[in-house]
Protein backbone atom coordinates (compact mmCIF):
# COMPACT_ATOMS: atom_id res chain seq x y z
CA UNK A 1 0.00 0.00 0.00
CA UNK A 2 1.13 3.70 -1.06
CA UNK A 3 2.20 6.28 1.94
CA UNK A 4 -0.40 8.44 2.17
CA UNK A 5 0.48 12.01 -0.01
CA UNK A 6 0.44 14.04 3.18
CA UNK A 7 2.27 11.94 5.19
CA UNK A 8 4.91 12.22 2.42
CA UNK A 9 4.49 15.77 2.38
CA UNK A 10 5.29 16.30 5.89
CA UNK A 11 7.85 13.75 5.99
CA UNK A 12 10.07 15.92 3.44
CA UNK A 13 9.33 18.91 5.61
CA UNK A 14 10.39 17.56 8.73
CA UNK A 15 13.51 16.45 6.77
CA UNK A 16 14.31 20.01 5.62
CA UNK A 17 13.85 21.40 8.94
CA UNK A 18 15.93 19.01 10.58
CA UNK A 19 18.55 19.81 7.92
CA UNK A 20 18.30 23.58 8.47
CA UNK A 21 18.42 23.18 12.45
CA UNK A 22 21.34 21.01 11.96
CA UNK A 23 23.65 23.72 9.58
CA UNK A 24 22.79 26.36 12.47
CA UNK A 25 23.88 24.16 15.06
CA UNK A 26 20.46 23.69 16.59
CA UNK A 27 20.12 21.23 19.92
CA UNK A 28 20.77 17.93 18.17
CA UNK A 29 18.15 16.49 20.27
CA UNK A 30 15.58 19.21 18.51
CA UNK A 31 17.15 18.13 14.92
CA UNK A 32 16.90 14.20 16.09
CA UNK A 33 13.31 15.13 17.25
CA UNK A 34 12.41 16.01 13.48
CA UNK A 35 14.43 13.59 11.69
CA UNK A 36 12.08 10.90 13.97
CA UNK A 37 8.84 12.28 13.15
CA UNK A 38 9.90 12.23 9.54
CA UNK A 39 10.08 8.50 9.71
CA UNK A 40 7.44 8.03 12.06
CA UNK A 41 4.92 9.44 9.07
CA UNK A 42 6.58 7.53 6.51
CA UNK A 43 6.28 4.62 8.54
CA UNK A 44 2.49 5.36 9.39
CA UNK A 45 -0.09 3.64 6.96
CA UNK A 46 -3.24 5.76 7.37
CA UNK A 47 -3.42 9.46 6.05
CA UNK A 48 -1.60 11.71 8.95
CA UNK A 49 -4.89 13.78 8.27
CA UNK A 50 -7.12 11.16 9.91
CA UNK A 51 -5.50 10.56 12.90
CA UNK A 52 -5.15 14.70 13.25
CA UNK A 53 -9.06 14.53 12.78
CA UNK A 54 -9.44 12.14 15.71
CA UNK A 55 -6.89 14.14 17.47
CA UNK A 56 -4.29 11.33 18.10
CA UNK A 57 -1.28 12.48 16.81
CA UNK A 58 0.81 12.44 20.02
CA UNK A 59 0.17 8.48 20.22
CA UNK A 60 2.36 8.11 17.33
CA UNK A 61 5.67 7.05 18.73
CA UNK A 62 8.10 10.30 17.48
CA UNK A 63 5.45 12.62 17.52
CA UNK A 64 5.44 14.90 20.54
CA UNK A 65 3.60 18.21 21.05
CA UNK A 66 5.85 20.31 18.95
CA UNK A 67 5.52 18.06 16.17
CA UNK A 68 1.84 17.63 16.57
CA UNK A 69 1.23 21.68 16.13
CA UNK A 70 3.31 21.60 13.44
CA UNK A 71 1.64 18.79 11.41
CA UNK A 72 -1.98 21.19 12.64
CA UNK A 73 -0.25 24.05 10.96
CA UNK A 74 0.70 22.21 7.85
CA UNK A 75 -2.96 20.93 7.43
CA UNK A 76 -4.75 24.17 8.05
CA UNK A 77 -2.14 26.25 6.06
CA UNK A 78 -0.29 24.09 3.33
CA UNK A 79 3.24 25.51 5.52
CA UNK A 80 4.85 25.55 8.49
CA UNK A 81 6.29 28.86 9.41
CA UNK A 82 9.25 27.43 11.39
CA UNK A 83 10.04 26.13 7.78
CA UNK A 84 9.80 29.61 5.79
CA UNK A 85 11.75 31.49 8.80
CA UNK A 86 14.89 28.80 8.76
CA UNK A 87 15.06 29.15 4.44
CA UNK A 88 16.18 33.04 4.81
CA UNK A 89 19.02 33.12 2.77
CA UNK A 90 22.15 33.79 3.93
CA UNK A 91 23.25 37.95 2.23
CA UNK A 92 26.09 36.76 -0.59
CA UNK A 93 28.56 38.76 0.85
CA UNK A 94 28.21 36.05 3.40
CA UNK A 95 27.65 33.04 1.42
CA UNK A 96 30.74 33.78 -0.17
CA UNK A 97 32.62 32.90 2.90
CA UNK A 98 31.68 29.12 2.46
CA UNK A 99 34.54 27.29 1.55
CA UNK A 100 37.36 29.59 3.02
CA UNK A 101 39.63 27.54 5.10
CA UNK A 102 37.93 25.84 7.90
CA UNK A 103 34.21 27.00 6.80
CA UNK A 104 31.56 24.88 5.66
CA UNK A 105 28.19 26.27 4.84
CA UNK A 106 26.66 25.32 7.70
CA UNK A 107 29.54 26.96 9.94
CA UNK A 108 28.96 30.15 7.99
CA UNK A 109 25.00 30.10 8.65
CA UNK A 110 25.81 29.52 11.96
CA UNK A 111 28.05 32.41 12.90
CA UNK A 112 26.06 34.80 11.03
CA UNK A 113 22.63 33.69 12.68
CA UNK A 114 24.01 32.75 16.33
CA UNK A 115 27.06 34.84 16.62
CA UNK A 116 26.17 38.19 14.40
CA UNK A 117 29.07 37.90 12.56
CA UNK A 118 28.34 40.35 9.38
CA UNK A 119 31.31 41.11 7.87
CA UNK A 120 34.93 40.13 6.85
CA UNK A 121 36.03 42.59 10.11
CA UNK A 122 33.80 40.81 12.56
CA UNK A 123 35.53 37.28 11.43
CA UNK A 124 38.73 38.28 11.13
CA UNK A 125 38.30 39.50 14.87
CA UNK A 126 36.38 35.89 16.03
CA UNK A 127 39.57 34.39 14.45
CA UNK A 128 41.54 36.63 16.04
CA UNK A 129 40.34 36.31 19.44
CA UNK A 130 41.40 32.56 18.78
CA UNK A 131 37.00 32.14 19.58
CA UNK A 132 36.30 30.60 16.40
CA UNK A 133 38.68 27.46 17.60
CA UNK A 134 35.97 26.95 20.31
CA UNK A 135 33.04 26.62 17.56
CA UNK A 136 32.35 23.16 16.81
CA UNK A 137 32.66 22.36 12.96
CA UNK A 138 35.51 24.27 12.28
CA UNK A 139 38.70 22.82 11.08
CA UNK A 140 40.91 24.54 9.77
CA UNK A 141 43.97 26.76 10.43
CA UNK A 142 43.33 30.48 11.84
CA UNK A 143 46.44 31.58 10.16
CA UNK A 144 45.02 29.92 6.88
CA UNK A 145 42.04 31.60 7.62
CA UNK A 146 43.33 34.79 8.41
CA UNK A 147 45.56 34.80 4.68
CA UNK A 148 42.22 33.88 2.69
CA UNK A 149 40.32 36.91 4.48
CA UNK A 150 42.89 39.04 3.73
CA UNK A 151 42.75 37.52 -0.15
CA UNK A 152 39.09 38.00 -0.27
CA UNK A 153 39.62 41.52 0.50
CA UNK A 154 41.98 42.37 -2.20
CA UNK A 155 39.74 41.00 -4.71
CA UNK A 156 36.79 42.74 -3.59
CA UNK A 157 35.93 46.36 -5.59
Amino acid sequence: MPIPQHNVQLAGLFRSIAELLAAQRANPYRVRAYRRGADALLALDEDIAEVAQRQALEEIEGIGRDLSEKIQEFLRTGKIALLETLRIPLPEHIREWAGLPGLSESLVAYLHSRLNIGTLADLEQLVRSRMLRTVPGFSGSDEDLLTAIEDLRRRRP
